[in-house]
């Protein structure tokens, strides 16, 4: 032990009197700290963290390559190591003292950034500090041993400069540390997934951000510590006590095979994009983290009243305060300002009835009908328009909730979703025959996907408590009747009420498709939550609805369904002009959709579910009961994008006051999903799902569909950037 501590001391004595390693350790990276957090504009984007992840990377190569591998090689050249030659037990304590002063030599500044980060922009301490220390430790090791390898096979100094420098920057460039990987191609993001900087930057910064631990780092804590212990033996293997000693070039290959770890892990994420995932959800909690005022808007606050000039100042992806007239400037309040007069904030949108599944249209190619990955695409269309939460009521389960989670955990940009879901049905009950229009090779899937046939009350109990299990948010029965022409075979009313009683103990709300009144009643009376469609074909009686509303039942009208048959029977397709429908929507998908209703001639028979379905939610609205919009988008002509905006247009146009719409779009239609003290209202605490759009919808209702900006959970939406290549 002598012999080390006499290393550790001797090396430390001769480290502080160099003027580079003062410059390396503390200079340089306080440098870069404070011009990365004025560049990143720290205070005001609460980035701090990221800043310094980015420093401390920085900081933990240059000790290694710099203050570990160039250094021996000068003491090799200028004699210092010959004198320890003779002196026992070997090599092996001036490797070891190496590393271990430079983690002495490093500490005290990581100690000092983090007390700027805390003082100077607001960071909080760590809340795994242990982990977050451990973590640097074992990085600055296996810095400062691969600084070991270079000093061993670099011949002379400017040798050792050269192979630095090869290492060194492009590890610095290209690791996260300098520049965001997520603004490089895919294919770059691969690459990167070699170096070993890359699961530094990662890993302090799922620690710092994301609150992990060093056990939830395992992988890069892992490969550090191998890299170590591999870099040790190979030093000691080829050390050199003089400069007269020469390694042949070959002998500059050990520097890539004590890079193997990282080469391993390279191709595991390769494989399985691990990193690159994770990497996407760190940037998106980065960008969630910003601080933001949005001043002099109208703020609808989604509770029945109307700030006429406030300002919203978000943080950390919630609504932090509100002012009321004028408020402070965003500099005073450390955060980034966007003007908003003359515009409206609202809550985002919310659709709780659609089917991603199906496009709403018709494609010009027969093969995009089968392709699952465009459900992630019209999510994207919602969130372009607005509609930052959609709930879907029937759509393969499995792919949906893996979707969802996708979205939940930041790894994709779109609407939050809200799976209910299959749809508990009779056997020949709606909508069991459309699974005859699958491909046969579908068809067995879509039973096992899309629908629940169950034959008892215990066998309905087991399938509602599986899919709680499985995960989802809700559950959608059936109560359809069908017409005189087609009638349907209807769900049992005692296994439908095992359905809902089960749901309620499962903590579920239970959602029931209807079309007459007396599926209406029977869903209220087995205890539903709610009912979709309502009743289209006959009135609803008095003393029904003021049950309903007594009970807190919860009436979707989907309006838009009744309506495209009033477009078809009047041939009136003027919604395909939408300004906002044209953006949101693939271009192909409305190519198709043109030609198809072109080839169609004639009129269809005239209906009057639309008169009814309008005197239906006029009297469920004086009656008390809590109204939502769902769109039942996925039905013909009812396009994934800005279905909200063209169901509450409706609702106005059949006589229901704007803030009522409004209202059920945003608040009511949150407290349906479970979700009302987290979105659908802007109040201090609620997550940051705003919509700003230019001028009144409280008087224009069609300017809910001029967008200014979208947030979701504080993040700012690029909203050309999330359709560009769906809209190409």
């Amino acid at each position: 032990m002598k012999p080390y501590l006499a290393h550790i001391l001797s090396n430390l004595k001769l480290t502080m009197r160099e003027r580079s390693v003062f410059f390396f350790n503390y200079a340089f990276p306080l440098g870069f700290f404070f011009l990365f957090a004025t560049l990143n504009r720290a205070k005001e984007t609460n980035t701090i963290s990221a800043v310094l992840t980015s420093v401390l990377t920085i900081g933990l190569l240059g000790n290694g390559f710099f203050g570990g591998g160039m250094r021996a090689v000068s003491d090799r050249e200028t004699g210092i190591l010959r004198r320890f030659k003779v002196a026992p037990p070997g090599a092996l304590p001036i490797l070891v003292s190496s590393m271990i002063v430079g983690v002495m030599q490093y500490l005290p500044v990581v100690i000092i950034m983090l007390i700027l980060s805390m003082v100077q922009y607001g960071m909080q301490w760590p809340a795994n500090w242990l982990s977050f220390f451990v973590f640097v430790v074992i990085a600055n090791f296996s810095m400062r041993s691969l600084g070991g390898i270079i000093a061993a096979v670099a011949n002379s100094m400017a040798e050792s400069q050269i192979i630095i420098q090869c290492l060194y920057f492009p590890m610095m460039m290209l690791s996260g540390a300098t520049i965001p990987l997520s603004i490089l191609p895919d294919w770059a993001q691969s690459v990167v997934q070699f170096i070993p900087a890359t699961h530094l930057v990662s890993g302090l910064q799922s620690i710092l951000l994301k609150r992990e631990s060093l056990l939830d780092n395992w992988k890069p804590a892992v490969a550090l510590l191998v890299t170590t212990f591999v870099c040790t033996l190979i030093s000691l293997k080829i050390f050199r006590w003089e400069k007269d000693e020469k390694l042949p070039p070959r002998a500059k290959a050990w520097v890539l095979v004590v890079l193997a770890p990282f080469f391993v892990m390279g191709a595991w994420n390769l494989q399985s994009k691990e990193n690159i995932t994770k990497t996407k959800i760190l940037d998106r909690e980065l960008s969630r983290k910003q601080n933001v005022l949005i001043k002099n808007a109208r703020v609808f606050t989604g509770t029945g009243s109307v700030i006429e000039s406030g300002s919203v100042l978000i943080r950390d992806g919630k609504i932090s305060q509100i002012f009321t007239g004028t408020a402070p400037e965003g500099k005073a309040l450390n955060a980034l300002e966007i003007e908003a007069a003359g515009k409206t904030l609202l809550p985002g949108l919310i659709d709780v009835h659609v089917h991603l599944g199906s496009p709403g249209g018709s494609y010009e190619d027969p093969k995009k009908y089968q392709d699952l990955s465009l459900t992630e695409k019209r999510l994207k269309s919602y969130l372009y328009s607005g509609v930052t939460t959609v709930k879907s009521t029937g759509d393969w389960v499995d792919s949906t909730i893996k979707l969802r989670d996708k979205g939940r955990s930041g790894e994709i940009l779109t609407a939050e979703l809200y799976t209910v879901g299959p749809l508990f049905t009779a056997v020949g009950g709606h909508p069991t025959q459309m699974l005859q229009y699958f491909p046969e090779n579908m068809r067995a899937i879509g039973e096992t996907q899309f629908v629940r046939l169950p034959k008892t009350e215990d066998e309905a109990r087991k399938m509602v408590r599986d899919l709680k299990s499985k995960g989802v948010d809700g559950i959608k029965a059936v109560l359809e009747s069908g017409g005189e022409k087609a009638p349907m075979v209807r769900l049992d009313l005692k296994i439908l009420a095992a359905i809902c009683a089960e749901a309620k103990a499962q903590g579920l709300s239970t959602v029931v498709h209807t079309s007459k009144v007396i599926d209406v009643r029977d869903a209220f009376e087995a205890g539903a939550t709610g009912v979709e469609h309502g009743s289209p074909a006959e009135l609803l009686p008095d003393d029904l609805l003021r049950k309903m509303a007594a009970g807190g039942f919860y009436y979707d009208p989907t309006l838009s369904v009744y309506d495209v048959v009033r477009m078809f029977e009047e041939r009136d397709f003027t919604r395909l002009d939408d300004s906002l429908l044209q953006q949101a929507v693939p271009l192909d998908l409305m190519r198709g959709t043109r030609k198809s209703i072109s080839a169609q001639g004639g009129k269809a028979e005239h209906s009057t579910k639309m008169d009814i379905a309008k005197t239906n939610l006029k009297r469920a609205l004086e009656a008390g009961l809590k109204l939502v919009t769902g769109s039942d988008a996925g039905n013909m002509l009812i396009f994934h994008g800005p279905t909200v905006q063209q169901e509450v247009e409706l609702w106005v146009a059949a006589g229901i006051p704007a803030d009522q719409a409004l209202m059920a779009a945003t608040r009511i239609s949150a407290e349906l999903l479970g979700q009302g003290g987290r979105i659908g209202r802007i109040e201090k605490g609620m997550d940051a799902n705003l919509l700003l759009v230019d001028g009144n919808p409280l008087k224009d209702i069609k300017s809910l569909s001029r967008i200014s900006l979208v947030m979701l959970k504080g993040e700012r939406v690029g909203r050309t950037a999330l359709l560009k290549e769906d809209n190409e």
